[in-house]
């Protein structure tokens, strides 16, 4: 059931002079990588075909994910007229895909599968809410807040899932910290890459991922402060089991947001692109 409907966004307080034009190649690839949760529900569907209830949750979450899409998508062609969502999904969809037939997760276990998606919710949600925040043009910060509220809510749903499935497989910590892990690795895989390629480059542009996922990442990583990573750490120790709040939480939150940092000016070094969210003053990890 969805919390919120597209049509109860307040759409005629779009403010063009409020947009920042950096956001919005992001906003573009974020809106085709939401749409294709149609394909994730029928790779989830596949992975736990015995599983009722969770496979209507999934179908569930798909068309918030969708929802989530188009609205990202619609916000996207208010700011930049020239661009047509459905060609450039159809672009996407044609040119990446996962595997919709699979019986059995990549991850290697159910509750692998749980934990994945717990950190692609826990990244979302960081995500939009440091959009959100950043961001002074009233249509996109209020579609940020509603979709991170619900990507909240996704975490909480795949977190309550893997925890009765951890009672059954019993993942080791160490298994779980290797799946969690390895997902935050892909980040910048193709996925998000071909979409802003998808998003931002013309018809007959060759894809290049080395260059697409830099346009990418020098961008968004712009938008990002302290909070928000402190919180995305807290939900992922809680994710693999450990303390969300405290003194290894803390300290991990701390390098991965100086890793941020690092990873952040090299991109923008390579692209050129400088964010001046960026340079904005930041909350210190004291």
């Amino acid at each position: 059931m969805k919390h919120w409907h597209i049509e109860q966004v307040a759409w005629d307080r779009f403010d063009p002079s409020k947009i920042d034009p950096g956001i919005i190649p992001l906003v573009k690839a974020a809106a085709m990588v939401e749409k294709n949760g149609v394909d994730y529900a029928k790779y989830l569907n596949g992975v736990f075909v015995d599983d009722p209830d969770f496979r209507q949750a999934a179908d569930n979450w798909a068309v918030e994910e969708v929802q989530h899409g188009d609205a990202l998508g619609k916000w996207a062609m208010l700011a930049d007229p020239t661009w047509n969502f459905d060609e450039s999904f159809e672009r996407y969809r044609n040119g990446y895909k996962i595997d919709i037939n699979a019986d059995a997760s990549i991850r290697g276990s159910r509750t692998g599968e749980l934990i994945a998606r717990c950190m692609v919710e826990i990244g979302t949600s960081s995500y939009y809410t440091a959009l959100g925040e950043q961001t002074e043009e009233p249509v996109l910060k209020e579609v940020c807040k509603l979709i991170a509220a619900d990507e909240y809510r996704h975490f909480k749903l795949f977190y309550d899932h893997m925890k009765r499935y951890l009672a059954r497989e019993k993942l080791s910590f160490l298994q779980r910290l290797r799946v969690a892990a390895g997902r935050i690795g892909e980040s910048e895989d193709d996925e998000l890459a071909f979409a802003f390629h998808c998003g931002n480059d013309a018809v007959g542009v060759p894809y290049d991922h080395n260059r697409c996922i830099a346009g990418y990442m020098s961008r968004a990583m712009g938008y990002y402060r302290y909070h928000h990573i402190e919180r995305g750490m807290g939900m992922m120790f809680k994710t693999i089991g450990l303390q969300p709040r405290g003194r290894l939480s803390g300290i991990a939150a701390k390098g991965a947001w100086r890793l941020l940092c690092w990873r952040r000016d090299k991109f923008q070094r390579e692209t050129g692109v400088a964010n001046e969210n960026a340079r904005r003053p930041q909350q210190a990890a004291a």
